[in-house]
């Protein structure tokens, strides 16, 4: 082993799944999405072969520029003391995020905050493998004060301050061991949106909601907002297969201005659905607000792609939503979604995450679980996405069982792929690619 082991490389590989063959991830404004990854690695002469995996979601073209946006941070990470960096992944953290020239791509939003997350993602990846934890026990068995020091405070001190945050996890800390041993026993409750892409037919749709709910889901989503005629007529069939006691999420994936959002709500709300995700622009604060005040008591959600902190800071100061949906890959990283899940509990808001994409049910589910263990201290009306396919490509893939998601143990952040995978499906080379346009 190297006397003082160095990060080596960052690798970064465009892998693409052609998800848009059979319409899987199919939504109003995501028509025929391939799930693609941005995938880093970051390799080291430790000599212990553990090397930090994680990836920045697309959904198809455009995954070159996100690949070469986490390419550019290479001169900041490559060379540094592994011992430095999972030290100290708070300060790692805010040199990628502040560098003074790239953060003018930003400042901590798009392509180069997805990127900088994306190595953000990693090194807590590695720095968990070699403390032998999953990411969520590893963030668990942090001290509050070590938590506190992860989060960078600019811009969202006027609604959580150190001190606030501190409180805040302090207060989570007794009971934690009986939360961890619980979490170990019966997992974190999970939704699905499997059921309810927009390209399936109402056949499909019925049957896979009505084979959901017999796989112990208690909650499933449906995405909406092509034809309100369409949407009337399938959120009834799935009403009608799967009786009153489900819970019916809906998601519009911004197709709407703020009235046509509440238009068109009003016209499914005879069916009882339990939230709009994402009614309106990510970014219209005062937007969200004025869809949540007039369709009451149906909730409003939206997370998967606010930018950063302060976004989901002013939705939650302005009252706007009544769930927050933290992204594992959208954000600057962990360090970020720290932050987030702080701010929400401070405003005691539920933490829904979003996870449709590949990768995001892996690396989400560490997030949530330690909210349950180190933050809200609850369960309530909390649930993680769940979407049943590309599993299969990653080394540790998720388990849910019963609609629930079993604790991972497997050290990591469980993002690390197989290789025959990144082999089969890189863009453009990859035999998966083969014969396409």
């Amino acid at each position: 082993m190297s006397p003082s082991p160095r990060i080596v490389a960052l690798d970064v590989l465009d892998v693409r799944f052609p998800t848009s063959d059979h319409l899987d991830g199919s939504d109003a404004m995501n028509p025929e999405p391939d799930y693609s990854a941005a995938y880093v690695v970051l390799r080291t002469d430790a000599g212990d072969g553990l090397e930090g995996h994680a990836l920045a979601f697309t959904t198809g073209r455009g995954n070159d520029v996100q690949a070469n946006a986490i390419a550019a941070l290479a001169p900041f990470v490559v060379g540094r003391p592994v011992a430095e960096v999972c030290g100290d992944l708070g300060g790692f953290a805010r040199r990628l995020v502040h560098d003074p020239q790239l953060r003018w791509l930003g400042p901590e939003k798009g392509v180069i905050h997805m990127a900088t997350g994306a190595v953000v993602n990693a090194a807590w990846d590695l720095a968990a493998k070699r403390a032998g934890k999953p990411v969520w026990r590893f963030l668990s068995d942090m001290s509050p004060a070590e938590l506190v020091a992860q989060v960078d405070f600019r811009w969202i001190s006027d609604a959580l301050t150190p001190d606030e945050a501190l409180g805040i996890l302090s207060r989570a800390r007794p009971g934690r061991d009986e939360r961890i041993a619980l979490l170990l026993e019966s997992g974190y409750p999970a939704y699905t949106t499997t059921p309810g892409w927009l390209g399936y037919s109402d056949e499909k749709l019925a049957r896979l909601a009505r084979e959901a709910v017999a796989d112990g889901f208690g909650h499933i989503k449906l995405k909406v907002g092509a034809s309100l005629e369409d949407d009337v007529r399938r959120l009834r069939a799935v009403r009608e297969a799967v009786g009153a006691g489900v819970r019916i999420a809906v998601d519009a994936n911004q197709r709407w201005d703020v009235q046509p959002a509440i238009d068109w709500m009003r016209e499914l709300a005879p069916y009882g659905p339990y939230w709009i995700e994402e009614p309106t622009s990510p970014d219209d604060i005062l937007g969200h607000a004025t869809v949540r005040e007039a369709l009451r008591p149906i909730k409003v959600a939206t997370g998967e792609h606010v930018a950063n902190r302060v976004v989901f800071k002013q939705l939650l100061q302005a009252g706007s939503i009544d769930v927050v949906q933290v992204d594992a890959a959208r954000v600057g990283g962990i360090n970020e979604n720290i932050a987030i899940l702080l701010l929400a509990a401070k405003f005691g808001v539920p933490v829904c995450p979003h996870a449709g994409g590949v990768g995001l049910c892996e690396m989400v589910q560490h997030l949530s679980m330690f909210d349950f263990v180190a933050v809200s201290a609850t369960m309530q009306d909390r649930v993680i996405e769940y979407v049943d396919h590309l599993h299969e490509h990653f080394l540790d893939p998720v388990r849910v069982s019963r609609g629930r998601y079993a604790a991972p143990t497997v050290p990591g952040l469980s993002a690390q792929m197989h290789p025959a995978s990144l082999a089969e499906y890189a863009f453009p080379g990859g035999p998966a690619w083969a014969g396409r346009t």
